[in-house]
């Protein structure tokens, strides 16, 4: 079981497919997507949460990781398959 992962996205933005594609290259079925696009509460939400206000916003379980470029700078460093480590019991 991957740990929750929530993603602040628009509806159409190519670095939010990007990073969908690359969590589903590494097994993630589940991304909670919230739309700022749709829901300027949420936008708010994400700002406040990030102090950004680009998208996308990915978090895995509590931890913000950034954006995009972010995700795949982990990836190349070799630690975000920790961070999709089922947490230890």
């Amino acid at each position: 079981m991957y740990p929750a992962i929530r993603m602040y996205a628009t509806g159409y933005c190519p670095y939010c497919v990007r990073a969908e594609q690359l969590l589903k290259r590494k097994g993630v079925t589940d991304i909670e997507k919230i739309r700022i696009d749709q829901d300027p509460v949420r936008r708010d939400e994400m700002i406040g949460l990030t102090g950004r206000r680009t998208v996308p916003q990915i978090f895995i379980g509590d931890l913000h990781v950034g954006g995009c470029d972010d995700l795949y700078e982990l990836d190349r460093q070799g630690k975000l398959d920790p961070l999709l480590q089922p947490p230890a019991r």
